[in-house]
């Protein structure tokens, strides 16, 4: 996630000198079993405290994280703090350190947060990536926050960045794995898609043209399609690496398409037919990640949402208890898919900005680039596959390579209740009916990590 153009953030005076903090424990916790992979690419973790601060220890955290950013300096009394929060051993407070780390871009003072970051977690202070160094193994060993650990992280985040008041606030959300994406929120009111910010900027109710007036595409370019009531649209990947985001209406129906470039997945909710009293959502990009993957939420009820299930988390939404409907979303090229759809639109060219992005083949190439912490080990990292949840509630992967070989040679691929057909040159999942199941392609790590009880086909 990284802005479309050049950002300069006038609030970021405080960008090169920050600090926040938060709590700590005294008793022992005990710490789950960890999965032998974890425990080979990290090691074991430390032990870890509970309960609250000690006075002395949070009077540190208040001095050398909450001061120093509200006083947007970083100075001696900070960094007496700092070996105070150091000398407790508490790798809890490590989660405040990645938060920082996230923004600092003093090279001095980002290695003296990772070293005591590193103390903390009893690891090798890094010297390159300090962030990621940090934040993997705090993620892969699931390290608790401390106490009071959104209040603190609030404050972080709202004072460097504006527009996030409404964001970060209690749910059914884990803040520890909540990161800066590198841009602003998308806060513009619906349907000024062309109206410019400092942000990626979704588009509203899209313009479109028919297949003959996409003279732009190339029979080999990638594009995501919906066919929705018999009415279908291709949404090209140089659009929607640029807009990451698309509120449409496609055969009828309301619809949310969010796309992660940073977890190659696009996937489209349905909007509408919501219980009575509920407004359409607006999705939008907050600016954030989790995991590597793009944080989403309401601009009508600034809920929240979970980007690869469509929960409601936070706000309004999630008290009313929504979770958003599937569509498919079919990954092809748009030579198949028009092929296949002869009468299917396409959204104009303009909205691309005048680029033509892959991050697949480039910034992305060699892996996810913001910290994941493990990865389920059955499948590779950037591994494509057909996701979808089974009649019976059960998560299922299908790898995009072997299941396509086994269809193109005549033979079945089935789950549980699903069953994948060829559709346009990608891949699309079947209930026993025949019944579309709202199926999505994605990198394995993302899947996996958002569905870590997922079955992976075949067994």
């Amino acid at each position: 996630m990284l802005p479309y153009r050049s950002v300069k953030y006038v609030t970021l005076a405080l960008y090169i000198t920050l600090g926040v903090g938060l709590g700590l424990g005294s008793a022992a916790m005990a710490q789950s079993q960890l999965p032998d992979h974890v425990v080979s690419q990290f090691g074991a973790p430390p032990p870890v405290p509970a309960g609250d601060l000690p006075p002395d220890l949070a009077q540190a955290v208040q001095v050398a994280f909450v001061d120093s950013i509200t006083q947007s300096g970083w100075g001696p009394d900070q960094t007496i703090a700092l070996e105070t929060i150091k000398a407790s051993g508490d790798p809890r407070l490590a989660w405040i350190i990645s938060d920082l780390l996230r923004f600092v871009t003093n090279r001095d003072l980002s290695l003296t947060l990772a070293d005591t970051g590193a103390a903390l977690l009893q690891v090798n202070a890094p010297r390159s990536n300090p962030w990621g160094a940090i934040t993997d193994p705090l993620i892969a060993w699931d390290i608790p926050a401390p106490p009071d650990y959104l209040a603190i992280k609030r404050q972080i985040f709202t004072m460097i960045i504006p527009g996030w008041e409404q964001i970060f606030v209690d749910g059914d959300v884990d803040w520890r794995l909540v990161s800066w994406g590198g841009v602003l929120i998308d806060d513009r009111p619906f349907d000024t898609t062309d109206e410019r910010c400092n942000c990626i900027p979704a588009a509203d109710n899209p313009a479109t043209t028919n297949a003959e007036g996409a003279t732009w595409l190339q029979d080999d370019d990638i594009i995501f399609g919906i066919e929705i009531n018999g009415e279908a649209r291709a949404y090209p990947r140089q659009i929607m690496e640029v807009r990451e985001m698309v509120n449409d209406t496609l055969g009828g129906r309301d619809l949310g398409i969010p796309y992660c470039t940073l977890c190659g997945a696009a996937q489209a909710y349905f909007t509408d037919q919501l219980p009575a009293g509920i407004k359409r959502p607006v999705l939008r990009t907050s600016g954030l990640l989790s995991r590597s993957n793009k944080v989403m939420y309401d601009l009508t009820s600034w809920s929240v949402f979970d980007t690869f299930t469509g929960e409601a988390l936070t706000g309004p939404l999630a008290q009313a208890g929504i979770q958003l409907d599937q569509a498919t979303v079919v990954t092809s090229t748009w030579g198949a898919w028009k092929a296949a759809y002869p009468d299917t639109t396409v959204l104009a060219e303009y909205l691309a900005l005048g680029r033509d992005p892959d991050f697949r083949n480039t910034r992305d190439a060699n892996g996810p680039i913001f910290p994941v912490g493990d990865v389920d080990p059955r499948l590779p990292i950037q591994e494509d596959i057909i996701g979808v949840i089974t009649p019976a509630g059960q998560p299922v992967a299908f790898p995009r390579a072997l299941a396509m070989a086994a269809l193109q040679k005549g033979e079945a691929v089935t789950h549980d209740g699903v069953t994948l057909a060829i559709d346009a040159g990608g891949l699309r999942a079947l209930g026993p009916d025949g019944s579309d199941l709202g199926s999505h392609q994605a990198f394995w790590f993302a899947w996996s990590q958002f569905h870590p009880n997922t079955v992976l086909w075949p067994q």
